[in-house]
């Protein structure tokens, strides 16, 4: 069944399908370019029909969504896809409520089509509508263009040269000492033009790259294996993440290396092996009570999952529930001016940081992104709303939080970027560590777990070394830090200043019944933590 047929089927616009991508192509045709002036017939094709037909809004995503990924194991390539999907969605509000339809079709007929389809299916929904929606309001920009800052296009990067990139690493990887590695490169380029019944015409141009690898050192005495993966970060920048900046790279107590603006993969991979070979002797943990200190390499999954999504507005109002559930955060918590960490922790959300996977110039309603503030000096203060929710928070304005992972899914609330403020007093991670006496530093992520309301939570990491008095000592394993939400926050007692400043982040954040991805970035700099419990989690023998 066709996507349009089913949601004509069931009267149901509020929910997305997540498709696979339309086509496999040549490397070549991901260059092709966009005929913005032909978009631009098509949007007032649907604008139009919206308007004959009696909406109150309509709003029109025309994209082409492109991905490519180079798969690789030790010598081998495993697997090359190029992959295209372009269409046309189109969401209408009528009679208080909404509906939604999408072609494949990039035609005038299609087009007006669908954009009827929409109108019926926003009425069949407005019939069993109990509430109705409510749109904060968004001026027209009229025609405005935004791209993501390259300086190489990834996309342009000839195949040749990054197969021989990764298979150059698995190289590096398997001299260094591992017996076994894999690295992967994805590059996706969304091309989107947005129009809408408010004046607008954006067309936005967003470019992502992620290189991960890992690296897997087996005794082979005894069978046991120990695996590393790369410490960097997925980034919304071009090819030139890759091109070892030695300014882009932090030099970290124990011989570490964090990755900025540039990653050293080479670099990366010859560790992740030695790594992997070190952890085969390493102790397993003692577990009790420990002093953290947590590089962003690892802190940014702690972000996401216990501050990014439990301060999603839809998941607090209880309206999301999948992907571990509802939030603890609700709105009452913000009226009482609830603690939600130390005087320390100030969160901020923005869709606008250079280099990051959220950046975008606005989000799929045609809202012009920005900055705002989550928690402020350990204070609950707002959460993340779009147009149809800010009313619910008292606000006239959305935060520019939509988005759709493509042209045939509706646009819903996804997380921004969700960062701890550097601290304002200059600390280095060196001198962080001075003052612990016995301790954890930890880096890379690891698996985690965590309850329905993201209240209780376990995480894991790639590293972990004891800190004795103050110095970084030797290497344990089997560890895994367990928090309640608001006494982990709140035992934060400092935080490293901008110079340690770094992003992590998900390139492939799930949410949404049916699933849609998107990709989002968290920053922090090294941060410590006071008397959190370490567990053991080795299996016993």
């Amino acid at each position: 069944m066709q996507r349009r047929d089913f949601l004509s089927f069931t009267g149901l616009g509020l929910a997305g399908l997540a498709l696979p991508y339309g086509r496999a192509i040549a490397a070549e045709a991901l260059l092709e370019p966009a005929d913005v002036a032909h978009r631009r017939r098509l949007a007032d094709t649907a604008l139009n029909a919206a308007r004959e037909g009696g909406a109150d809004y309509c709003d029109v995503r025309i994209g082409r969504y492109l991905r490519q990924s180079v798969v690789t194991r030790e010598a081998q390539v495993r697997n090359i896809v190029n992959g295209e999907s372009a269409g046309v969605g189109i969401r209408v509000l009528s009679q208080g409520a909404w509906g939604f339809a999408a072609t494949d079709a990039s035609t005038p007929d299609a087009v007006a089509t669908a954009t009827r389809q929409a109108l019926a299916i926003a009425r069949a929904n407005a019939r069993v509508q109990s509430r109705k929606v409510e749109l904060a309001p968004v001026a027209g920009v009229g025609e405005v263009r935004w791209a993501t800052p390259l300086r190489k296009n990834a996309m342009a990067v000839p195949i040749k040269e990054k197969v021989d990139l990764l298979l150059g690493v698995n190289g590096a990887a398997l001299k260094a000492g591992a017996d076994y590695v894999n690295s992967t490169l994805f590059v996706i380029n969304e091309q989107k033009y947005f129009a809408s019944s408010d004046g607008s015409y954006i067309d936005q141009d967003i470019h992502r790259i992620w290189l991960p690898l890992t690296a897997t050192a087996v005794d082979k005495a005894s069978g046991k294996f120990r695996t590393r993966d790369g410490l960097s970060a997925p980034m919304g920048m071009g090819y030139e993440y890759l091109d070892a900046d030695p300014a882009g790279k932090v030099a970290l107590p124990g011989g570490l290396t964090g990755y900025g603006r540039s990653y050293d993969v080479m670099e990366d991979a010859v560790a992740a092996a030695k790594h992997a070979r070190a952890k085969l002797k390493a102790p397993s943990v003692k577990p009790g009570k420990y002093d953290l200190v947590l590089d962003p390499s690892n802190l940014f999954l702690t972000i996401h999952e216990n501050v990014g999504h439990p301060l999603e507005l839809d998941r607090v109002l209880g309206y999301e529930a999948n992907y571990a559930g509802t939030s603890f955060a609700t709105l009452d918590k913000r009226e009482q001016g609830y603690r939600y960490g130390s005087e320390l922790v100030n969160f901020v959300a923005d869709k606008t940081r250079p280099g990051s996977l959220g950046a975008v110039g606005y989000d799929d309603e045609g809202v012009k992104t920005r900055e705002w503030d989550l928690i402020r000096d350990g204070i609950l203060v707002d959460y993340q709303a779009t147009r149809d929710e800010a009313h619910l928070l008292g606000h006239k304005q959305s935060h520019g939080c939509s988005y759709a992972d493509s042209w045939s899914s509706v646009q819903f609330q996804r997380m921004a970027n969700v960062s701890l403020k550097p601290g304002k007093q200059p600390l280095s991670v060196a001198e962080m560590i001075k003052g612990v006496e016995r301790g954890l530093y930890v880096h890379g992520r690891g698996s985690y777990s965590i309850d329905q309301q993201r209240y209780n939570a376990q995480f894991g990491g790639q590293l972990f070394y004891e800190i004795k008095n103050g110095q970084v000592a030797g290497m344990v394993e089997d560890a895994a830090y367990q928090i309640r939400t608001p006494e982990f926050w709140s035992a934060c007692v400092a935080v490293c200043d901008e110079r340690d400043f770094r992003l992590g982040g998900s390139f492939f954040d799930g949410k949404g019944q049916p699933s849609q991805v998107s990709a989002v970035s968290h920053g922090s700099s090294t941060t410590r933590f006071n008397g959190v419990n370490i567990i053991n989690t080795a299996r016993a023998l």
